[in-house]
């Protein structure tokens, strides 16, 4: 998990179904201490696909000489892949999709969010990495597709 907020997706947001993260790596980026962590999230509903998905964590340093102390960077970037046979729960399938899963880049108003999506007409699901902000919006977003070749 993260230093700065996965433990907190599921409990603190009540998100039903929303997956965990598992950390699997982490890079650090320079001697302030900021890091690229990489984590590991199942679909919770669609067995056999995990997506993987990197974001940047400031450290300590980072934060003492910038301020902002309470918010890290909505950058992110993922990729999602078929792991084993896929199997297809109670998704939602609107157009909207829903939230596989979210987690906390700020105190209070920023996350970061992994959105899926089915496009039925190309048997395809499609996962969006994106921020959700307050103020301003964030159009920082970063996009994976798993095609469905013989899923269940």
């Amino acid at each position: 998990m993260n230093r700065l907020g996965t433990w907190i997706t599921v409990a603190a947001l009540g998100i039903s179904g929303a997956a965990l993260a598992e950390q699997v790596g982490e890079i650090g980026v320079d001697w302030a201490g900021n890091d690229i962590v990489i984590e590991a999230i199942p679909d919770p509903e669609v067995s056999g696909v995990t997506c993987h998905i990197a974001y940047f964590d400031r450290g300590l340093i980072d934060r003492l000489a910038n301020g902002n102390w309470f918010e890290d960077p909505s950058n992110s970037s993922i990729s999602c892949r078929q792991t084993g046979p896929i199997k297809i729960g109670d998704i939602d399938r609107s157009e909207g999709g829903e939230d596989v899963f979210r987690t906390s880049r700020s105190i209070v108003f920023k996350s970061l969010r992994v959105k899926r999506i089915f496009d039925e007409a190309n048997q395809t699901l499609i996962y969006v990495a994106h921020a959700r902000e307050l103020t301003e919006g964030s159009a920082k977003v970063s996009m994976s597709t798993v095609p469905l070749y013989g899923a269940e």
